[in-house]
Order: structure tokens, then C-alpha cells, then sequence
């Protein structure tokens, strides 16, 4: 990731893409490189742009931004990263939600956040973490585990962590970030993302927001309503 991050932008309205502009400024590390209408020109823009993070509206259109997410997960290869996607809606929709989630989506934050809780988000996504908006995540949490069983073959990967692994993925599911769950320790940061690493590798998960579902559709984390 360069030293400015990256920031695609995908959003219908032109009157919402002004208003994230003038947020993620470049004064404050972001670099706008690019703007989307629509979810159907998001992979040629990313390919065109190579942003560090995608700010996804849901409900375009022609492609929707899960659609559109779902698109770039399909694209990685080992070779190519597809860059993290934070769902930016106005919808309280925790089936819509919990779907950006399996789509691949990093996190997702209202469009009623604060600037600074949307810079955060920003920050925090373009370095692996996952942003799940506090005043929803309990409901789309647990209409995600809701949506089936966890799996015996998931429950089993489940063992297979250390009990400091264990530890470290209780903490990723309240929501802590590396240098938060560094602190919680006392440990390095370094030392953190290689727990974080040999979670995911165990559970089979992609990304942070998958350790974070993970974790609540297991019971390592209980939702709070």
C-alpha cells in the first residue's frame, strides 16, 4: 500500500461522492483516484486504479455493491489482491447487511456516521482490519448465524486453535484491532498478525470480517443486543 491510501468510490449519487470527497482528503492520507456510478464498473476501475480501498454504496442500478463485491472476490488470484470493500449505506437491513458479509464485504458503516468515525473506517480496512458499524452489528450478526448451523467440520476447525488463538479470535469478534488486541496482551503487533494469521489459516476464513462471523457463529463471542 503507498503512503497516501487509495480510495475508489462507488456510489450513484454524484451528491454523496462530493460529500466522501471532501472527507477523505488528502491532507489526511487519502487519495481519491477514482469514482464509480454504478457496481457493472467497479472491476475495470479497480484494474485501472489499483485502490487500496473500495467505499461501496449497496443499492445502485444495474450491479448492486454486493453484486459488485462478490465480482472482485471472484477476480483474486495469489498473484492479485482484490482490494478490501467498506459498505457505506443508509439501510438498517441486517439480511442485506449480513449478505454484504458473505459477498466479502470488510466492514460496513452507516451513512450517518461522523467523518472521523468514516476516516477510521477507511484507515482501519486498508490495513486488513474489519469495521463493523456498533450500532447494527449485534442484529446483522446474529441474522447471519441464524441463517444455518455451523457446521461440524467448522466446529472442528474451531479445536484446532491454541488457546491464545482462541483468545486472539474472541478479541477480533468484540471488534479489537491489532494494536488494540497487542495492548489487551501485552504483546507485539507483530506477534498479534501471526496469531491472526494462524487463526485464519485454522478457520479457513479469508479475512477479518470472516474470523469476526466466524466467531460469533461459533459462540466465542456472544451478541449484545
Amino acid at each position: 500500500m503507498s503512503e497516501e491510501i487509495r480510495v475508489l468510490l462507488v456510489d450513484d449519487q454524484e451528491l454523496v461522492r462530493s460529500g466522501l470527497r471532501r472527507i477523505l482528503r488528502r491532507k489526511d492520507g487519502f487519495d481519491v483516484v477514482a469514482e464509480c456510478a454504478d457496481g457493472d464498473e467497479v472491476p475495470a476501475a479497480v484494474a485501472a486504479h489499483s485502490p487500496d480501498v473500495v467505499v461501496m454504496d449497496l443499492r445502485m442500478k444495474r450491479v448492486s455493491g454486493m453484486e459488485a463485491t462478490r465480482r472482485l472476490r471472484a477476480l483474486a488470484t495469489d498473484r492479485h489482491r482484490a482490494p478490501p470493500v467498506l459498505v457505506l449505506t443508509t439501510f438498517r437491513d441486517e439480511e442485506l447487511l449480513s449478505e454484504a458479509l458473505r459477498a466479502g464485504a470488510a466492514g460496513f458503516v452507516l451513512k450517518e456516521s461522523s467523518a472521523e468515525e468514516l476516516i477510521r473506517a477507511v484507515r482501519l480496512v486498508a490495513v486488513g482490519e474489519s469495521v463493523l458499524d456498533p450500532a447494527i452489528t449485534a442484529s446483522v450478526l446474529d441474522t447471519y448465524r441464524n441463517a444455518g448451523s455451523p457446521s461440524k467440520a467448522d466446529a472442528a476447525a474451531l479445536g484446532r486453535l491454541t488457546a491464545r488463538e482462541r483468545t486472539v479470535l474472541e478479541l477480533i469478534g468484540r471488534g479489537l484491532t491489532n494494536d488494540e488486541i497487542a495492548a489487551e496482551l501485552v504483546i507485539s503487533v507483530v506477534t498479534v498478525k501471526s496469531h491472526v494469521g494462524a487463526v485464519f489459516r485454522a478457520l479457513g476464513v479469508r479475512d477479518r470480517a470472516a474470523a469476526v462471523v466466524f466467531a460469533f457463529d461459533h459462540g466465542v463471542v456472544a451478541p449484545r443486543g
